[in-house]
């Protein structure tokens, strides 16, 4: 059973896919945190992120392992614990650049596969472009959405000390940045079923997919 769950940030993907998956004995694989590792990469070893080039020259260097316990999904880089600095806003500002870049999305969506491919009780797979372009064939697909001034008061609340307005407007600028890139745009798949959060608390969106997994796990 893969499930992919797709969506822009805010809209509570990454905590209703670690719920659904640790609920239903599935694994779980938070992509976005791959595109956040890659970039602390980048930055971390002094490659201009300005430089497309650059970027893709550098993109086969890191390894990048991924843990798939939704109870606690560790991500490393050459060894190093990098689960708390790709949290970080510089990290963030930046991770749009680096993720346009073809030979990264290439390098990236290659390990979600050979993850998603090798999770023996099946998995819940999260991310931008999952359904569309990683795992067209995933069982379920889900697109979650919910309007920008939630989206930002959810994710002001994650983000220490940033106020609600500016995480708006970086929210906007980020779905634009990822909506608008030639290498896998943020798009909803034709066959995913949309869940609108904005007025959801998050156990109601965890209860929605999970009856929505289940569903699809008895062949309804």
């Amino acid at each position: 059973m893969i499930v992919a769950i797709d969506g822009p940030a805010g809209t509570g993907k990454s905590s209703t896919s670690k719920a659904v998956a640790a609920q239903l004995g599935l694994s779980y694989l938070d992509t976005g945190a791959q595109y956040r590792a890659i970039t602390w990469w980048m930055v971390s070893n002094g490659i201009d992120i300005d430089d497309p080039s650059a970027i893709a020259a550098a993109a086969g260097k890191p390894e990048i392992v991924s843990g798939t316990d939704p109870e606690g999904p560790a991500i490393t880089v050459d060894g190093v614990d990098v689960a708390v600095p790709i949290r970080t806003q510089e990290v963030s500002s930046k991770v749009s650049a680096v993720s346009a870049v073809p030979e990264v999305r290439t390098r990236i969506t290659e390990l979600q596969r050979s993850i998603a491919a090798s999770a023996e009780q099946g998995i819940v797979v999260e991310g931008r472009d999952i359904g569309t372009t990683v795992l067209p064939d995933a069982d379920l697909k889900i697109f979650l959405t919910a309007s920008p001034e939630a989206r930002a008061a959810r994710r002001s609340g994650e983000l220490k000390g940033s106020d609600v307005h500016s995480t708006r407007e970086a929210l906007i600028k980020r779905d634009a940045a990822d909506s608008s890139r030639k290498a896998s745009p943020l798009a909803k798949a034709d066959d995913a079923v949309e869940v609108d959060t904005t007025e959801l608390t998050l156990a109601q969106v965890i209860e929605c997919v999970v009856t929505l997994v289940e569903e699809k796990r008895a062949g309804k």
